[in-house]
């Protein structure tokens, strides 16, 4: 990958400028739709990979770093174990999550590279990010400076643009789902709450800290509360810390609906004020849903700064680069127990999951 070093004069961002952004969007959203509708068969199976290590443990699944036995390129393995899935009537959601994964097709987004199954599991295939979760970043630094965070941000904005644009509202946007690879630049990823939608839904999910008012009042929602969430995020990759927290959730949801917090002494005016705009408990005036959309939150003066053409086309040279010795290089994810595979000779749940 070549970055451009050179000091460039940024141009402020005109609507002119995102116009012309808009008609990109729409090509990429027919792309969109044509992989959505499509019926995508996989030729690999879990055989075709070996298991290197864990590098993730989540509600719905362990994800292994994997190398594929042909080629030797690197994957993450998500392993979903189909009883739990069966368990949870989370079948629908998890079909869901597999369209979308297989659909999209995004610079700062992570998209599905196969899918298989066997007797007790399903697998979701993703590209390997070496440098691990945005999270340990955050937790090694304790807090990040405000140009790396406008850096990883102004990628945010572009990858929620782009879904919100395909009708893809994300519900889990934390630093946990954030990859960075070894380019430095980010994947958003995780698309366990993901969900097509065409006008509003009503589903609370999410995780507590981020969860926007909305959805705790159970009013309906659209994806406003993707514009939120990335409020909590830019508050806390600054902070080292979100803005709301409470060890009992209702009484976290009430400083949410409250909607006032405190902002550190070192945060500049100009992220203060886009945190304002951005955290308005009221969804029609946040920022994102406005009527000017996503123009509002890419010219606000805490991105003058920024060349959105550039950061899209990944010719910046990031503020951080993660040390990858090589492409199946672990040592940015944290050391975690092992946990073997299950074994069986039946095929369980055959007809509920006919579709993966």
């Amino acid at each position: 990958m070549i970055f451009d070093r050179k000091e460039e004069k940024t141009e402020h961002y005109s609507y002119e400028l995102q116009i012309s952004h808009k008609r990109h969007l729409d090509a990429l959203k027919q792309e969109f739709l044509k992989n959505y509708g499509a019926v995508i068969k996989y030729e690999k199976s879990a055989e075709d990979f070996d298991l290197v290590r864990i590098i993730g443990i989540g509600s719905y699944g362990t994800v292994f770093l994997v190398r594929d036995k042909t080629t030797f390129e690197y994957h993450a393995m998500k392993a979903i174990e189909k009883s739990q899935v069966i368990k949870k009537k989370n079948i629908k959601q998890l079909y869901q999550e597999k369209k979308i994964l297989q659909s999209i097709q995004f610079p700062f987004v992570i998209s599905l590279d196969f899918c298989c199954k066997d007797n007790l599991y399903i697998y979701l295939i993703l590209p390997f990010e070496a440098g691990g979760e945005l999270f340990t970043l955050i937790r090694r630094m304790k807090n990040l400076s405000e140009p790396l965070a406008q850096f990883y941000t102004a990628q945010m904005v572009l990858a929620l643009e782009y879904l919100h644009h395909c009708c893809v509202i994300h519900r889990d946007i934390k630093p946990e789902n954030i990859m960075i690879n070894e380019s430095g630049y980010i994947k958003l990823g995780d698309f366990g709450f993901g969900k097509t939608i065409k006008s509003r839904t009503w589903t609370i999910c999410g995780t507590p800290e981020y969860i926007a008012p909305e959805i705790i009042l159970s009013k309906g929602y659209t994806y406003s509360v993707d514009w939120w969430s990335l409020g909590i995020l830019i508050y806390e990759m600054i902070s080292g810390y979100p803005p709301f927290y409470h060890s009992d959730t209702m009484k976290l949801y009430e400083k949410i609906l409250n909607g006032v917090y405190k902002t550190p002494d070192y945060m500049t005016p100009t992220c203060k004020s886009l945190l304002k705009h951005l955290l308005d408990v009221d969804p029609t005036k946040r920022y994102g849903s406005l009527k000017a959309g996503v123009y509002d939150i890419k010219g606000h003066v805490w991105f003058d700064e920024i060349n959105w053409h550039m950061i899209l086309h990944q010719k910046i040279f990031p503020p951080f680069m993660p040390i990858c010795r090589n492409t199946g290089d672990t040592s940015n994810f944290p050391e975690m127990d092992d946990v073997k595979l299950k074994k069986s000779p039946d095929c369980l749940f055959e007809k509920d999951f006919e579709n993966f």
